[in-house]
Parts: C-alpha cells; structure tokens; sequence
C-alpha cells in the first residue's frame, strides 16, 4: 500500500526507528574501535616490558684481557 508523501510529517515510528538505528551503528563503530585499541594497548605494553627486562642484562660482555 502506497501512502501520500507529505512534506514535514513524519509517518508514525520513522523517528523512532531512525533513532534505534544510529544507536545500533553508533555502537558497532564503538565497539569496533574498542577492538582495535585494546589489543594495541596490551601488545604495546607486552613490548615494553620485555624492553625493560632485556636493559636488565649487559648485550656486550664486559672489555677485558684477553687469554
């Protein structure tokens, strides 16, 4: 059934759904972001404490003589 176009009025339910819909796609796209930094976040940090731990030892021994 085709109903009337008129200019300015909205028929019954449209705004709520529109309304739901940017929630719904508001979610997804935050939710998404949320994704990707927090993976980022912790392998970052892993990094960075292994970093630290890897200062902990000398890589060049220490100048000597030589036997």
């Amino acid at each position: 059934m085709l109903t009337k176009f008129v200019p300015g009025v909205m028929t019954m339910g449209t705004l709520f759904w529109d309304r739901a819909l940017l929630v719904v796609m508001t979610t997804i796209f935050a939710v998404l972001a949320l994704d990707i930094s927090v993976p980022a976040l912790v392998l970052s940090l892993m990094a960075l404490s292994r970093w630290v731990v890897v200062l902990d030892f000398y890589p060049v021994e220490p100048k000597g003589e030589t036997a």
